[in-house]
């Protein structure tokens, strides 16, 4: 059970920092990962970590880089969106599409972890994560058909395999099922309210309004099998 400081990622007390390669997560994660990393090793794959525990400040910095417009909101396809076209709830619904609210990102609860196949990377390319990359004849279009097959038998799920109206698809995002289910059940409206309460975020008066919906279709909205 994690406390409030470490769900809303203001602690990192509850994750360990693994070197080679360079992720962190909670100990149990980290050794199911690096169980899921052999296996794929052993067929031609380096599992490599993109992105992995990532702390309020830094969630916060990437919110509002994009509420302000100084950082881009994408579409499903990875275009840029016209901000200058959007309406202030629209703005929060984009970000949400790519990016957690701070405080309510799974990637706070060291469960979380970006991949790429570093085998699969030509020189000079620089992953990107984008839709492009594993869609059919993308350069890591086989890491995940692998995947497909082998995340479950180490604990792991996609929690956005798919649109439900929140998040926009990100098979390149694992999650460790054992302790994620336990950290989203302790992801409340109250408890997000009063972090964002005490948050310096742009947007903060409407986040606060907006909370149930995207506690709704943002947070509880994910695949969990």
């Amino acid at each position: 059970m994690l406390n409030e400081l470490e769900l809303t990622g203001r602690a990192r007390t509850h994750v360990v920092q693994h070197d080679a390669p360079r992720f962190a997560a909670q100990p149990e994660a980290v050794a199911a990962f690096l169980a899921l990393r052999e296996a794929a090793r052993r067929d031609g794959i380096d599992l490599v970590p993109y992105s992995s525990f990532r702390d309020f400040r830094t969630q916060l910095r990437i919110w509002n880089g994009k509420f302000s417009g100084s950082k881009p909101l994408y579409d499903e396809q990875g275009r840029p969106r016209d901000f200058s076209r959007l309406t202030p709830p629209e703005i929060v619904r984009h970000i949400l599409n790519w990016s957690a609210l701070p405080g309510a990102s799974r990637h706070q609860w060291g469960t979380e972890i970006d991949v790429f196949d570093g085998a699969a990377v030509p020189v000079d390319y620089v992953p990107k994560l984008l839709p492009e990359e594993v869609a059919p004849g993308g350069v890591f279009f086989e890491l995940h058909r692998w995947l497909d097959a082998h995340i479950g038998t180490y604990g792991f799920v996609r929690p956005y395999r798919r649109f439900n109206g929140g998040m926009f698809p990100e098979p390149w995002h694992l999650s460790y099922r054992p302790l994620s289910t336990l950290a989203l059940q302790q992801v409340t409206v109250d408890l997000l309210a009063r972090v964002i309460a005490e948050a310096d975020i742009l947007g903060k008066a409407l986040v606060l309004e907006m909370l149930p919906e995207i506690h709704r279709d943002h947070i509880l909205n994910v695949d969990v099998d």
